[in-house]
């Protein structure tokens, strides 16, 4: 392919021949007449030939002006339509959310249609995973990070945060009336990361528990069940099948059903859920109004 001249002498040999003005052209432009008398200067030189009448005034086309302006005038507005093809494609395509699987399907996934009604045209890939996708390198659009400290890969607000409670059936419940009932009882636990040394596990609870209550049991006198995944700790704790510790936020139905309940006065502290994007995204606008509604369904 032959050398093109640069874009900006195409712009401004556009704008002049449109105006016949080299003034009129910097205005539209955003540029000095100056400029404007520069660039075509430059693009004549490209050419070869004159391309404007500067004398007499009005300013005019010459011949090869006049061949070219058409030319130059359809190349433009090729690219324009293009592009504007292109934003129009990126804006159809789906915003991707990446965040944990726990709270996709426990607080992000029941509020979706709520989202499709306030923004019909703006459809999402919710791509749950425990591990951390890297915005940087396009693998998400936008981030609900889960963290105890605000995450500096980007532009970052909080929008929620949690505590983790001792929940069971009520059915469990009813023989809980002290934290001595626990003995005999299963313990249902979810795996945490060995680096995560605050982590509301039931070591820790029962920590806090002796420094409340007499009469605490040992761990070893309970019970064991545990599970990698934590939706299935929950699912295994709804189905009667022990005590779990779990975030106020991702057990929230229940509590609310009364099919879980709290059967103890004492609670660790969670974490922080904050909605994280890249700097000057494409799609700033509907990561910000993805971010604007994450806080109106709280």
């Amino acid at each position: 392919m032959d050398k093109l001249p640069p874009l900006i002498e195409l712009r401004a040999f556009d704008a002049a021949a449109r105006h016949l003005s080299f003034k009129k052209a910097a205005a539209e432009l955003g540029v000095t007449p100056t400029a404007i008398s520069h660039q075509i200067r430059q693009l004549e030189r490209y050419c070869g030939r004159a391309l404007f009448r500067r004398r007499p005034r009005p300013l005019s086309l010459t011949d090869a002006g006049a061949r070219l302006f058409p030319r130059v005038r359809e190349g433009l507005e090729t690219f324009v339509t293009a592009f504007a093809a292109m934003r129009r494609d990126d804006d159809a395509q789906p915003l991707r959310v990446t965040t944990t699987n726990a709270f996709a399907s426990r607080w992000l996934v029941p509020r979706l249609p709520r989202w499709k009604k306030a923004r019909p045209n703006a459809p999402l890939d919710v791509i749950g995973t425990d591990g951390v996708l890297d915005l940087h390198a396009g693998d998400a659009d936008v981030a609900i990070r889960y963290a105890r400290t605000l995450p500096m890969e980007g532009p970052a607000k909080e929008f929620l945060s949690d505590t983790y409670w001792p929940v069971c059936s009520p059915e469990l419940a009813s023989g809980l009336k002290r934290a001595a009932g626990l003995r005999g009882q299963v313990l249902v636990h979810c795996w945490w990361s060995p680096s995560d040394t605050e982590a509301p596990t039931w070591h820790r609870w029962l920590a806090a528990a002796r420094s409340k209550w007499r009469d605490v049991p040992e761990f070893k006198e309970m019970d064991h069940l545990s599970f990698r995944e934590e939706l299935h700790a929950i699912e295994a704790v709804v189905a009667g099948q022990g005590i779990g510790i779990f975030s106020d936020v991702l057990v929230a139905r229940e509590l609310a059903a009364r099919t879980l309940v709290r059967p103890f006065d004492l609670c660790l502290p969670g974490y922080r859920f904050y909605v994280v994007r890249t700097t000057d995204h494409p799609r700033e606008k509907t990561i910000q109004a993805f971010a604007t509604w994450l806080q109106s369904v709280l």
